[in-house]
């Protein structure tokens, strides 16, 4: 079946509009912390888990597999993340996330052992991908993106932490360590998104003084004799 393979493989792919990146602005994710219920045997969970996906912009299967050993919360706090092909990688921490951590994992009733999980549901046991998607939903109910037709996603998270690393000044290539990209093209894309940076550039630029306005004017290397004439020349 190699010929029929080959020809299959052959067949070029057809181009399509990359999908929309949604992401939150910053005032949005002021106000969805701010509106956080305060108390609650799940109040202290649930900003740890959310103050988490925006610390790290963690995907979702390395939210719900995290265990207690992959945290460091003492002195200069960091995760160990367990990404894509089976790849390392180490995020630092917030003092403030690593505190809701520490809190979290203290009011347990079981004592939390190396090998537990982090994040747990509201019975007690591991939180599944399910769970973490209606947890981000409900705290996120207010907030609607695209056009107001999409609701918030733990991927979500992960594209506003890449987008407000990006407007603080961090390197692309520090970007896509901190989210665990194989190829700098798919975090370039967040370059692409930002309309605050364009806009910040755009005023950047000098206005244009009356004096270049109107037809060009005659370039500089018409008034140089000797390259007219060595022109001529060749």
């Amino acid at each position: 079946m190699l010929p029929e393979a080959e020809r299959v493989a052959a067949i070029p792919r057809k181009r399509t509009q990359p999908a929309a990146t949604y992401y939150l602005e910053r005032d949005e994710v002021e106000r969805l912390f701010d509106g956080l219920p305060r108390d609650g045997k799940l109040a202290t969970r649930d900003k740890a888990l959310l103050m988490f996906l925006y610390n790290t912009g963690a995907r979702a299967t390395e939210v719900i597999g995290l265990t207690v050993d992959q945290l460091v919360l003492t002195s200069s706090p960091r995760v160990n993340l367990h990404g894509k092909g089976d790849k390392w990688r180490t995020c630092p921490l917030w003092p403030e996330t690593a505190r809701l951590l520490g809190e979290m994992l203290r009011d347990r009733r079981q004592p939390a052992t190396p090998e537990s999980p982090v994040f747990l549901s509201n019975v007690g046991k591991s939180l599944t991908r399910f769970g973490l998607y209606k947890l981000v939903r409900r705290h996120g109910s207010d907030i609607r993106i695209g056009n107001g037709h999409r609701s918030i996603s733990p991927h979500v998270w992960r594209h506003t932490t890449a987008v407000h690393l990006l407007e603080s000044g961090v390197d692309v290539n520090v970007i896509r360590g901190w989210l665990g990209h194989v190829s700098l093209d798919t975090t370039n894309r967040y370059a692409e998104i930002n309309i605050k940076m364009k806009q910040e550039a755009l005023e950047a630029c000098q206005v244009p003084s009356t004096s270049s306005v109107g037809p060009p004017r005659k370039p500089v290397w018409q008034s140089e004799p000797k390259l007219l004439e060595w022109l001529a020349g060749l």
